[in-house]
């Protein structure tokens, strides 16, 4: 039997002060063939992409550490996060995004860069698909400090760390940012240092 099919979809407005949060009234045809009015909010604030920087010969990866407003609100006693370099798509184009992304954020100016695979972030209430890419650095890419584009308040501490010990971050709680151990575990499952 077909299900899951939607009808009647209604969009309300309720926020467009920084991104845009949609109330959502639909009629979704369930197994039996019944049809039943849901509600939800969507918020849109854009597809994003994310990287993780390696240098296989160093044993290395490049991460960021900011504050993140959300995450103090929810318990995070100082709202720092380390997290893999990431940003909201410029023009749709997720290569080029992340390479703009890497240079702002951590300083490195990367050209190759290497699409590992795509996801919903928190598809119950969020749009957003984000693309996740690895790419390898060294040191003569160092073009800047990095810490973010000055106009959007970043202020970003960029670390680089042995992967190991990113992996044990991840383990002690240090590293919670879902996109971060998404692609150490990416890197870990697809011996991208030869382990």
């Amino acid at each position: 039997m077909k299900y899951g099919n939607i009808r009647n979809i209604k969009k309300e407005l309720l926020s467009d002060n920084w991104y845009t949060l949609n109330k959502v009234t639909f009629e979704y045809q369930r197994e039996d063939g019944t049809w039943e009015t849901q509600v939800r909010e969507a918020y849109d604030r854009g597809n994003g992409a994310a990287i993780l920087l390696y240098n296989v010969q160093k044993g290395t990866v490049v991460l960021t550490r900011q504050f993140r407003m959300p995450t103090y609100l929810n318990g995070n006693a100082d709202g720092m996060m380390v997290e893999a370099c990431a940003g909201l798509l410029e023009k749709g184009n997720a290569e080029q995004t992340i390479k703009m992304e890497v240079e702002e954020e951590t300083g490195y100016k990367i050209d190759k860069v290497k699409k590992v695979f795509e996801a919903y972030m928190s598809p119950g209430s969020v749009t957003e698909i984000l693309y996740f890419f690895i790419g390898e650095y060294e040191a003569s890419m160092k073009v800047s400090e990095g810490g973010g584009a000055v106009d959007e308040t970043e202020n970003i501490e960029v670390l680089e760390l042995r992967f190991d010990e990113a992996l044990e971050m991840v383990k002690t709680g240090e590293i919670k940012d879902a996109k971060t151990i998404m692609l150490l575990q990416y890197a870990q499952i697809n011996a991208v240092f030869g382990q």
